[in-house]
């Protein structure tokens, strides 16, 4: 079989994931600042696959995903991204060319996720990060000031319902006995009902929660889904917590929300500008829980990430639709040039079933 290679930029992810890939006959090419531009030339013209990071300020702009890069890498076949984020990638560009992309969202990071905003919830509720930062600024501290509240009887609003939505749903109604609202683009109220919440207009999440979670995936339809409007809906005493994508919600509009008093606090795990400067307007308030991008950063979920990722590159090489592909209309061209790129698979280990070729 011809030779196969892949590359990442910067970094991979896991070393399991390196040697996976070694095991199977894949040769894994790392591009850094130090890698020059001939060698660098080399890389991306004979390149099958790309491991690329999930964070948009993690990867030099040439190197995202789109027409651009796409034209310097005209034997790609599969791109994956480390983490359950894919905004570095044009979905449709890489559909266009036959490009399969796939994520690592799931198993891969959506308990670390799930567990990462819970405890904020906690956090905000009991007012743990208000009083602590308190403490150690001030003596005899009243702590009649910090009287927090029991999350058990809350409503907890969910904008998005994907894994982590329908996780946290699941936890927090039975284990808070919470009342779950949901809005979401694709999820069913069926599908909502089954995992303990029920299906809600964004409006209505807004306005009725106690906490607002935002759990859905970056998009053209999500990005700025909320803004100084939405904000405007919350309750006085309820919290906001994103643990999804930047650009989602308004950063300046939950700032004003928050200086005017309109909301009780905020839990920011993601930020316009990554990591935030230190003279950030939400990093100066004690009604903030702020976190750099690490909810679904555990070593078990980067471990779970790095055996997904590489099981799902090595699937779609051999002709197996992987589980977590991000652009399924794109199936049938890809099976069409995995084939030219490598005639050697075993017969009919790309052939289109019925169901494929309708995709």
């Amino acid at each position: 079989m011809t030779a196969r290679r892949a590359f990442y930029v910067n970094r991979y992810g896991q070393p399991a994931f390196a040697q996976r890939l070694s095991d199977a006959g894949i040769t894994l090419h790392g591009i850094t600042p130090q890698t020059g531009a001939a060698a660098v030339a080399e890389v991306l013209a004979t390149a099958h696959v790309y491991q690329v990071t999930s964070g948009m300020h993690e990867v030099p702009h040439e190197y995202l995903v789109g027409p651009a890069l796409l034209a310097r890498t005209p034997q790609l076949l599969v791109v994956s991204t480390i983490g359950a984020g894919y905004d570095t990638v044009d979905l449709e560009a890489c559909t266009q060319r036959g490009v399969v992309v796939v994520n690592q969202s799931g198993g891969a990071n959506a308990q670390a996720v799930v567990e990462h905003t819970l405890g904020m919830m906690l956090a905000l509720g009991k007012r743990i990060v208000e009083a602590d930062r308190v403490m150690r600024r001030e003596a005899g501290v009243d702590r009649s000031l910090f009287v927090g509240r029991n999350l058990h009887g809350r409503t907890l609003g969910l904008v998005g319902f994907g894994n982590v939505g329908r996780s946290l749903a699941a936890l927090c109604s039975q284990a808070f006995g919470m009342r779950v609202l949901a809005s979401s683009f694709h999820a069913d109220a069926d599908a909502m009902a089954q995992a303990g919440a029920t299906a809600a207009t964004l409006d209505v999440v807004m306005s009725r929660s106690d906490y607002v979670v935002v759990c859905c995936a970056l998009s053209a339809r999500t990005r700025g889904l909320v803004g100084a409007a939405e904000f405007a809906r919350m309750q006085p005493h309820a919290y906001f917590i994103t643990t999804a994508r930047a650009g989602i919600h308004d950063e300046a509009a939950l700032c004003a929300a928050l200086q005017e008093g309109r909301i009780a606090g905020a839990g920011v795990d993601v930020w316009d500008e990554e990591p935030p400067p230190l003279s950030h307007a939400l990093l100066q308030r004690d009604d903030v829980v702020a976190t750099p991008h690490i909810a679904g950063a555990t070593h078990e979920s980067r471990a779970d990430a790095a055996e997904s990722a590489a099981r799902q590159i090595l699937q779609a090489l051999a002709g197996q639709r992987p589980a977590q592909l991000r652009n399924p209309a794109v199936w049938p061209l890809y099976l069409q040039r995995l084939q030219q790129a490598f005639p050697s698979l075993a017969p009919g280990a790309t052939q289109l079933t019925e169901e494929q070729k309708t995709t």
